[in-house]
């Protein structure tokens, strides 16, 4: 039996790195998107690309938790997925005191609620099983604090304490969790910045690494992993 990924934000970006990676391994695809047009472009790519595999696209909006779980019910209704990775994220930038009204709740709710909820959806059912592999897509700035990081960072914290919280919970039941935590990866969030794409990072670098890290034996767990540009943040 083929296994699967569950990818959030998957269209563009890390998230699309990922899957394309998982992919060229035989993996069956999930994932979701604001976007129909941005989904059903990726679908056309990967089983044009990869006929062997399943794709499942479908539009959510995961910062509403009504739209998580109806997405969660969809998926469960297929398989549950042998990987998950919590992936869907914005950045606003700004500052706490004087950042616009909004900011914090609508990160919180896409940067971390999302992955609260749909790890939950689905984490039950890889205990049964005793198998599966929880990636959650931090950032630096969940271990470090930068000026006009505001929410964004806030909630990035969070993300690595909600999932420190999670690996200790899952050990028993073998199921690994990791915290990705990239530095500046030069994706659509970028575009426009006036700075060489060689200072950025590359979406491929930490797909690349988000698979080395799944490829471990069943004895080693990656539970954190720094990924930063060669020459230092930006």
């Amino acid at each position: 039996m083929s296994k699967s990924i569950l990818v959030t934000g998957g269209t563009k970006g890390i998230g699309k790195a990922i899957i394309l990676r998982f992919a060229k391994e035989g993996f069956d695809v999930f994932t979701c998107s604001r976007n129909q047009s941005e989904l059903d472009a990726l679908k056309k790519e990967l089983i044009k690309d990869f006929p062997q595999i399943k794709v499942t696209a479908l539009k959510a909006d995961l910062s509403k938790k009504s739209e998580v779980m109806r997405f969660a019910k969809s998926i469960s209704a297929i398989s549950t997925p042998d990987v998950l990775v919590n992936n869907t994220g914005i950045f606003l930038p700004g500052a706490i005191h004087d950042e616009p009204d909004g900011n914090f709740e609508l990160m919180m709710e896409t940067n971390l609620y999302s992955a609260y909820h749909l790890s939950r959806a689905f984490v039950k059912e890889m205990m049964e099983r005793k198998s599966g592999h929880i990636f959650s897509m931090g950032s630096i700035a969940g271990t470090t604090a930068y000026p006009n990081g505001g929410s964004y960072a806030v909630s990035k914290w969070a993300m690595l304490g909600m999932t420190k919280c999670l690996r200790e919970e899952l050990k028993p039941y073998q199921i690994k969790v990791t915290s990705i935590l990239p530095g500046a990866t030069y994706t659509s969030s970028w575009e426009g910045v006036d700075l060489p794409l060689e200072r950025f990072m590359k979406a491929e670098d930490v797909a690349e690494c988000v698979w080395g890290a799944y490829n471990l034996s069943p004895q080693s767990v990656v539970e954190e992993l720094t990924i930063r540009p060669q020459l230092g943040d930006i």
